[in-house]
């Protein structure tokens, strides 16, 4: 029907955010979207956006179009995906976001092996810097470091990740003997600038009792607001490092680098998998989340 196809493309737009990024995700002319866009509101008799070629703005007309439009596709998929049960295959679209570095490593290769399974589901990985807003960019699965501060957000926990002290062996021979947090001052620290997070504090809990804490401010000669990064210059032996469990284990095991403080460890920094609360939730998504959560058994390590 023209309206179902309507009510997609003016999905598409919202969360777009433009008439050029919507015209370039469609694979069409910026003044073909230009006229859809007319062509809708003629039909509706209302204003649905105020827009420029890069900025759109929907009215209210358009926003609640556009909710409960939501709505009627969401049921209109819940009752395909039923209908489609019998035949046991998962289809549709999947787009997740996650963060480069972890996205590179783990959630690219298992969403290969995912979509490799399930040749009907359309895979998308967009990688960022930062978190992107699920509702916003209309993604159905975020994968996410630490709790969600979101309590509209449904999360999965997918993999139990700690931060990490560490440093290369030529480096520890050199440093002072290190019995506390509190030491490090004295040591020449890598500093990870992401997130907007205090980058030059580096919290610690007790092995033993969780409940003691220290935190600690750092300094140190060389900085970086990329992950990799860091490891390559701790292997270097720049200086210390503050690492997650899942990005350093395997340069722990060859002896390319060295637990320092191991009685002390970093706060919990768990992965999870994380979507909108809704009423129909579709079964690619739920089947994606099981294959997350077991593959990243098979790909980290327990931490001893």
């Amino acid at each position: 029907m023209a309206q179902l196809d309507d009510l997609a493309f003016f999905q598409r737009l919202a969360h777009a955010g433009s008439l050029t990024a919507t015209a370039r995700e469609l694979g069409l002319s910026l003044s073909a979207v230009s006229k859809r866009l007319k062509q809708l509101e003629a039909r509706m008799g209302v204003e649905l956006a105020s827009r420029t070629t890069r900025r759109l703005n929907l009215t209210a007309e358009g926003e609640r179009y556009l909710m409960r439009g939501a709505a009627i596709l969401e049921e209109l998929a819940e009752l395909e995906e039923s209908l489609g049960d019998h035949r046991g295959g998962l289809s549709g679209p999947l787009r997740v976001n996650a963060t480069f570095g972890f996205g590179r490593r783990h959630v690219a290769p298992l969403l290969s092996s995912f979509c490799t399974r399930h040749p009907g589901v359309e895979g998308v990985l967009e990688l960022s810097n930062f978190p992107l807003n699920l509702g916003d960019q209309a993604f159905d699965i975020g994968i996410r470091v630490g709790e969600p501060p979101d309590s509209r957000l449904v999360a999965r926990r997918i993999l139990e990740n700690r931060r990490v002290l560490c440093a290369a062996p030529t480096l520890v021979a050199r440093l002072p003997g290190l019995r506390a947090p509190a030491d490090l001052t004295a040591c020449p620290c890598l500093l990870l600038r992401e997130n907007d997070n205090d980058f030059a504090v580096w919290r610690f809990q007790r092995r033993d009792d969780p409940e003691r804490e220290q935190a600690v401010k750092v300094s140190g000669p060389l900085a970086s607001n990329d992950g990799e990064v860091i490891v390559g210059l701790a292997l270097d032996g720049h200086g210390v490092a503050m690492r997650s469990w899942w990005d350093i284990h395997e340069h722990l095991a060859s002896g390319g680098l060295v637990e320092l403080l191991p009685e002390w460890q970093g706060v919990r920094a768990d992965f999870h998998a994380v979507y909108q609360q809704r009423r129909h939730v579709p079964a690619r998504l739920r089947a994606f989340i099981d294959f997350l959560e077991e593959g990243m058994r098979g790909r980290v390590p327990e931490r001893p």
